[in-house]
């Protein structure tokens, strides 16, 4: 969760700071020659987005400093919700190829996440019956 907050956040920062850098890296063309044309309201979303990462960076790194489990479990069916979209999204040329690198990101770290879950629930699960048989031996 930390992980994901520091990237979030990170890419917030850099879309509000250097927004031609976010376009770039997200695979979309720069700037067409002489600026964008009036009434593109590329910078406009971007800015609105890069704000979004930067507040959900934040909650994810209050969440993982507070170690709110709820939340994490809440986080994978919608970051499988948004991969699904974003893949979609390039499937269906609404976006371009190296737009897919977003979805996989939030696929990955959704099932990182779920399997974290279950590990941690695992071994909860695991520790009174540790303690038990620790006092039976005894």
């Amino acid at each position: 969760m930390s992980v994901f907050g520091v990237l979030a956040a990170g890419m917030g920062i850099v879309g509000l700071i250097a927004p031609a850098v976010l376009i770039e890296v997200m695979g979309f063309s720069a700037a067409p020659e002489g600026g964008r044309p009036e009434g593109d309201h590329t910078l406009v979303f971007l800015t609105a987005s890069s704000m979004a990462a930067l507040n959900m960076g934040v909650y994810y790194l209050l969440a993982a400093g507070a170690d709110w489990t709820s939340f994490f479990r809440w986080t994978v069916p919608f970051r499988l919700l948004t991969f699904t979209v974003f893949t979609l999204a390039v499937l269906a040329d609404r976006a371009p190829a190296g737009f897919i690198g977003v979805g996989l990101w939030e696929g990955v770290g959704a099932l990182a996440t779920a399997i974290a879950l279950r590990a941690d629930k695992r071994r909860a699960a695991a520790q009174p019956h540790a303690a038990a048989t620790s006092a039976t031996s005894a």
